[in-house]
C-alpha cells in the first residue's frame, strides 16, 4: 500500500501555466520507494523537494541511472488520462535490466502513476498542447566506490506541468564523426548517460545553425537511425519509411503509436534500414517529401532543412503533409477529441 503525505500549501497558484520552461516546474509531489535488503519497500507520495545523497552513492561514480518519460492530458470535461502506460513499464524494465538494477514491479509501477496523478490532476491543464509530463526513474544510492553494481537504488516519479517542445521546424545535421549508440550497447535503454553523451555533438551542431543531430550507424555512418532525442521518419513519394529498432535505437511509444496510426490510415509505410546515399537521392530527385521526428515530449517535429558534409539541403513545402495528419489524429487520441480503437487511453 502507498503511503500519502500531502503538503500543506500548494505551490499551483504560483504557476503560469502559458509561460512554462519545459521540464522547469514541478508539481506538489512526488513518489518514492527503496530497494534496500534485496526488496522494492516503503513506497510513498510526499511533498515535492530535494533528496539526501552520500557522495559515495554508486550513481555518482558509475551511472546506474535510468528514466522514462511519460505524459498525462485532461480532455475537455476534466477528465485525465494516461497514454500508453504499459508501454512505458516494461521499457523501464528492459532498460533497468541492461543497466544491472533490480527490475520495479509493474502492478505497483502503474499504482503509483494513477495515485501520484490523480492527486496533482489539478497540475493537468486542458487545451492544445498542455499536458503533464511524467518523469519516473530510478538511481544507485548505495555507497561505494567498489566497481560493481548497487545493492540500493532509490525509484521516483516526478510530475512537470507542460507545453509544447518546439514551437518551430527543425534544422538537423546529419552525423559523420560521432555516435550515439554501438552495437551491444544500451543505445535501447533509457540510460541517462546516453544522453549526457548526446550533448556535445548537438553543441558542435548548435553551433553552426542547427537544432539536433540525425544518429547514424555507429560502424559506417550510412544508415540513418534517430533524430536528437526522438525517432525519425521519412517521406519519399508516399511511403513513410523509419528504422526497425535495434540494440542502438530506442523502441519508441511515440514512434510505434504513428506506425499503428499510419497503418489505419492506409498510409504506405515501410520500417527498413534507409541509408544516407538514399536520401540524397531521393532529395535531388524531389522524391524526399517530408523529415520528421516523434517522441514524448515533441510528439512529432517536422524538418524544415538538414544538413550533411557542409551543405544545407531545404525540404519542399508540401500540402497536408504526413507529419501534421499523424500529429492530429495522435493528439486527438490523447486528448480524448476521438475514439480510441487502440485502447491506448487509461482513465486516472
Amino acid at each position: 500500500m502507498i503511503e500519502v503525505s500531502r503538503c500543506q500549501n500548494s505551490r499551483i497558484d504560483t504557476v503560469d501555466f502559458n509561460q512554462l520552461t519545459f521540464g522547469k516546474t514541478f508539481t506538489d509531489h512526488m513518489f518514492c520507494c527503496t530497494y534496500d535488503q534485496g526488496v522494492w519497500q516503503n513506497p510513498r507520495i510526499i511533498p515535492y523537494g530535494p533528496i539526501t545523497l552520500d557522495p559515495g552513492a554508486k550513481v555518482f561514480h558509475y551511472g546506474q541511472a535510468i528514466f522514462e518519460g511519460m505524459k498525462a492530458f485532461k480532455d475537455d470535461h476534466g477528465s485525465v488520462f494516461l497514454f500508453r502506460p504499459d508501454q512505458n513499464i516494461t521499457r523501464f524494465n528492459k532498460s533497468a535490466q541492461r543497466l544491472a538494477i533490480p527490475e520495479f514491479p509493474e502492478a505497483l509501477f502503474f499504482e503509483a502513476l494513477k495515485t501520484l496523478v490523480d492527486i496533482d490532476r489539478d497540475w493537468v491543464k486542458a487545451g492544445h498542447g498542455h499536458a503533464l509530463y511524467i518523469r519516473p526513474f530510478v538511481i544507485a544510492t548505495e555507497t561505494g566506490v567498489a566497481a560493481s553494481p548497487a545493492g540500493g537504488y532509490e525509484f521516483m516519479i516526478l510530475l512537470s506541468p507542460v507545453t509544447a517542445y518546439y514551437n518551430e521546424k527543425l534544422k538537423v545535421l546529419i552525423a559523420d564523426h560521432y555516435s550515439r549508440a554501438a552495437d551491444g550497447g544500451v543505445g535501447f535503454a533509457k540510460a541517462a548517460g546516453n544522453y549526457a553523451a548526446q550533448f556535445y555533438p548537438t553543441n558542435l551542431a548548435r553551433e553552426k545553425g542547427y537544432h539536433q543531430v540525425i544518429w547514424t550507424d555507429a560502424s559506417s555512418h550510412e544508415f540513418l537511425e534517430e533524430a536528437g532525442t526522438m525517432n525519425v521518419f521519412f517521406r519519399v513519394g508516399d511511403t513513410l519509411i523509419t528504422a526497425p529498432t535495434n540494440d542502438r535505437i530506442l523502441d519508441g511509444v511515440t514512434r510505434k503509436s504513428i506506425i499503428d496510426l499510419a497503418h489505419e490510415m492506409h498510409l504506405d509505410i515501410s520500417i527498413r534500414k534507409f541509408s544516407v546515399t538514399e536520401l540524397m537521392e531521393a532529395y535531388h530527385s524531389g522524391d524526399l517529401k517530408e523529415i520528421f521526428g516523434s517522441g514524448t515530449a515533441a510528439t512529432i517535429s517536422a524538418v524544415s532543412a538538414f544538413g550533411h558534409k557542409d551543405k544545407l539541403y531545404t525540404l519542399p513545402e508540401v500540402s497536408d503533409p504526413y507529419a501534421d495528419r499523424l500529429k492530429h489524429a495522435l493528439q486527438d487520441i490523447q486528448y480524448n477529441r476521438a475514439n480510441d480503437p487502440f485502447g491506448w487511453r487509461v482513465i486516472v
